[in-house]
């Protein structure tokens, strides 16, 4: 793990203070990984639905379904 210095507004360390219960790390950490997940979370919807909507890709995707042989039908 890193060791950095950062700056917070006064209001966001009383929070910060109030609820990381005497560890400020391990609370800062686990506030950012969420939001880091939430973040690629919507990233990976959108990119998803970009997918859906190309035409292109959904004929290359019908193209391995009918060779992958795994039994498993992407459109099912």
């Amino acid at each position: 793990m890193l060791k950095v210095t950062i700056t917070l507004e006064e209001d966001i360390l009383r929070f910060v203070d109030q609820y990381a219960q005497e560890n400020s790390s391990a609370y800062i950490n686990t506030l950012l990984a969420e939001h880091r997940r939430k973040i690629f979370g919507t990233e990976m919807i959108v990119a998803l639905k970009q997918d859906a909507e190309d035409p292109e890709y959904q004929v290359e995707i019908a193209s391995w379904d009918s060779i992958a042989g795994d039994g498993i039908n992407a459109r099912e």
